[in-house]
């Protein structure tokens, strides 16, 4: 088992992430070990529940179910999980438990955040996607018709656990969904000032097949690297006024794709990958990483989406909240492993879409 110790400074907030491959019945005696005593309830995933509900046997009185897929991260259910820690009479001092994918972690996230002014979370990611990225950090949020993520928070939760076990039931769709996520962290590696030893990006490439087979040891190994590269970057810059904005590699233009398909056409590992190709794009970065780049998402199984005009992906890109002056700020390749930000207004990139 690995713990990874997340430091906030700016809040003097510690908290560990575990990961291991434990028997997935051990969770439960882990929460009640972190949390004593203390009240809690649980918010699963719908699949995750009929998959793991028996096993992890929480009393069903302490249970929140809710259906899984992007459309469902929505004011709604965001309401019905606040009403579900009311009827529970929680205090700020219980404990909110997130078990399922990034949907679950950021609603469930913005819930705690809010009620009575923030009660405690753990995070229990059981997709990959969520394990290397939405479960570490602190974003929380819900989407809109106007764009992704565009109401949320920053709160940190107490713990994450990760257990490497759930990714055995993953659907392949969801699976090639953390992938894509994995993949921004090896394009971005240099970037994260971290103290790392920049192997991501080969790995990934060396080891596709075993990655792709699921193979433990080499997916606990990234999973771990992933971690420590979000650490690097959130303890320095915890609500993004500057270096976290790496992390947005591909995410703009995948968003903007997201909200354009109303959140049900693509997953966000595949809209992601689709940013990380037109990044590569529309950069200086020179041929031959362009070459790399693409050979490597090509080895992972990705194919190119359907391409929608670009007006309407700059539309959207524009309620981005890093928008500045009119301008999107974007990330961009420049040299293996790292990216730039960069302040684009529309003719710099149709000026940068006709090079």
């Amino acid at each position: 088992m690995a713990e990874i110790s997340i430091n906030i400074n700016s809040k003097e907030l510690n908290y560990p992430i575990f990961v291991d491959n434990e028997e997935i019945e051990y969770i439960k005696t882990k929460i009640k070990t972190f949390i004593g005593s203390k009240k809690y309830v649980v918010i699963f995933s719908e699949k995750v529940y009929k998959l793991y509900g028996k096993i992890l046997d929480f009393g069903k009185s302490s249970i929140l179910v809710i259906k899984d897929g992007e459309q469902n991260k929505n004011l709604k259910n965001l309401q019905k999980i606040m009403k579900f820690l009311f009827e529970n009479d929680l205090t700020r001092h219980d404990y909110v438990i997130a078990l399922g994918g990034g949907v679950i972690g950021d609603m469930v996230g913005l819930a705690s955040s809010l009620y009575m002014r923030g009660i405690h979370l753990i995070q229990i990611p059981t997709t990959l996607l969520s394990m290397v990225d939405s479960s570490v950090g602190g974003k929380t949020a819900i989407d809109t018709k106007y764009g992704k993520n565009l109401i949320g928070t920053f709160y940190q939760p107490d713990c994450v656990i990760v257990n490497t076990n759930f990714i055995k039931t993953l659907d392949e769709k969801q699976y090639k969904s953390g992938l894509g996520e994995v993949l921004k962290y090896g394009f971005i590696e240099k970037s994260c000032e971290n103290n790392e030893d920049f192997s991501l990006l080969n790995l990934l490439y060396e080891k596709s097949v075993e990655i792709l087979n699921r193979e433990n040891d080499i997916l606990c190994d990234i999973i771990i690297k992933c971690i420590n590269l979000k650490k690097s970057v959130v303890e320095k810059d915890e609500k993004e006024s500057g270096l976290r904005r790496v992390l947005n590699f591909g995410h703009t233009y995948g968003h903007a794709i997201e909200t354009l398909t109303k959140y049900n056409k693509y997953t966000h590992g595949q809209a992601v990958v689709e940013g990380i190709l037109f990044a590569f794009k529309i950069s200086d970065a020179d041929e031959s990483y362009k070459f790399f780049a693409k050979d490597l998402i090509e080895k992972y199984g990705f194919i190119r989406l359907k391409e929608y005009p670009f007006e309407k992906i700059y539309s959207i890109m524009l309620k981005d909240k890093k928008v500045v002056d009119g301008k999107v700020a974007f990330v961009l390749p420049t040299t293996f492993s790292m990216v730039d930000i960069i302040q684009l207004s529309s003719e710099d990139f149709n000026r940068r879409i006709g090079k």
